[in-house]
């Protein structure tokens, strides 16, 4: 099976997310069916069906996310050095050529795209489009409506924050400066 990109902060969430189904809500949902099965008669009882739909959602979506990690490869774009074009992972500010919106996405794997989120599928037109793409240039997105233009404005990588706040923190500690920007490249 063909394994699906995934950021290193999306496989942290989908993990964490996983952790506490099958640790926490199982038990509790575990406790629930106990509790509605000391009510009596499980025919006419309403908790108990309530809980044991409850417990076979819990248990597709542990199923589902089990499956998605299990075909994920975590791509570390905050050390692949691309900084000038838009790449897997990016943060990339647009603006709409034809109503002048501004918006901003970041680009990520299938499984942790959320469009409200402002997080967008690698593999959505407008991720397509962006992709490869340098600051200033123009894209084209094909959308139902039709075809779109955009102008990028503004691309980052939001690991930079981490960089410089480990970079102020490694002066205070006297780590050498240099050796610790080529740990980045």
């Amino acid at each position: 099976m063909e394994k699906k990109p995934i950021t290193p902060e999306g496989q942290t969430k989908l993990r964490s997310e996983l952790d506490h189904l099958k640790n926490i809500k199982r038990q509790e949902i575990i406790d629930a069916i106990s509790e509605a099965r000391a009510h009596g008669d499980l025919k006419e009882n309403a908790e108990y069906h309530a809980a044991r739909e409850e417990q076979g959602l819990n248990e597709a979506r542990i199923r589902e996310l089990e499956e998605v990690l299990s075909i994920s490869q975590v791509v570390d774009y905050k050390i692949m050095g691309v900084e000038d074009r838009v790449i897997f992972g990016s943060t990339v500010t647009i603006k709409d050529l034809a109503t002048d919106k501004i918006k901003t996405y970041q680009i990520v794997g299938d499984a942790e795209a959320d469009i409200e989120r402002n997080t967008i599928s690698f593999t959505t037109p407008m991720a397509r489009s962006l992709i490869k793409k340098e600051l200033g240039e123009f894209v084209e997105v094909e959308t139902p409506g039709g075809i779109k233009e955009y102008e990028i404005i503004e691309i980052k990588l939001i690991w930079k924050k981490y960089k410089i706040l480990g970079l102020e923190r490694q002066k205070k500690q006297g780590i050498d400066q240099e050796q610790h920007t080529n740990y980045y490249k």
